[in-house]
């Protein structure tokens, strides 16, 4: 796992530094010659530039691991709308807003507006992780929620203490379905004690809650 941090520092630092004199006056010669032109650089003869070859093949990588991501964590989870009964249980217990498909629709419009929402996307997939059982599928998809939330280059990464990191590190030697077991803990955790009151304030939750006791008393 460290080494796929440094992997994607040594890409910025690649990306950072200047090109050679000899690519840069290949570039430039291609301008001339037009697209289809053949282009000498210091390794071979190309009909097309190499650094446009390198963008397209990132991009495409970048591209794969997107799609694979919006597989594996959906925009909104499917669900019935909530009853007056739920939204009600909802404030009894973080538990039973976490267990509803519709409560965690409600909570996860209600980090988004804090920007928080990584944090719920984390245990999201956590969840589907350990619903897997192929094991390259498994090994794909715990790096994949390695890179998105616990990386720290990533802007969605999710606070974590160093013990709950260093088991994680370890553990991404053999991934697993419970290879971030106590990280997801330590994130239900931190979304019960931190975010959960707030929601219960919140006008999301009023507002649903009031539209919902307005339509019981009208039937």
């Amino acid at each position: 796992p460290m080494g796929s941090e440094r992997t994607e520092i040594r890409k910025r630092q690649m990306a950072a530094t200047p090109e050679s004199p000899g690519a840069a006056q290949a570039q430039l010669g291609a301008g001339h010659r037009g697209s289809n032109a053949c282009c000498f650089c210091w390794c071979c003869c190309c009909s097309c530039s190499c650094l446009t070859v390198r963008n397209q093949e990132e991009e495409r990588a970048r591209r794969t691991s997107h799609e694979l991501q919006a597989e594996g964590i959906p925009n909104c989870e499917e669900s019935p709308a909530p009853t007056l009964e739920e939204v009600n249980a909802w404030a009894q217990s973080f538990d039973k807003l976490m267990l509803t498909p519709a409560g965690r629709n409600a909570f996860r419009e209600f980090l988004r507006t804090e920007f928080s929402e990584e944090n719920m996307l984390f245990w999201m997939a956590c969840e589907e992780l350990k619903q897997e059982s192929n094991k390259s599928i498994i090994e794909e998809k715990a790096r994949l929620i390695y890179e998105d939330y616990i990386s720290i280059l990533s802007p969605k990464e999710v606070s974590l203490d160093s013990r709950v990191r260093e088991v994680i590190n370890r553990n991404m030697l053999e991934p697993s379905q419970h290879t971030f077991d106590d990280a997801q803990l330590q994130i239900y955790t931190l979304m019960h004690r931190d975010s959960y009151p707030r929601f219960m304030n919140s006008a999301i939750y009023k507002d649903l809650l009031q539209s919902l006791s307005e339509k019981s008393i009208e039937a």
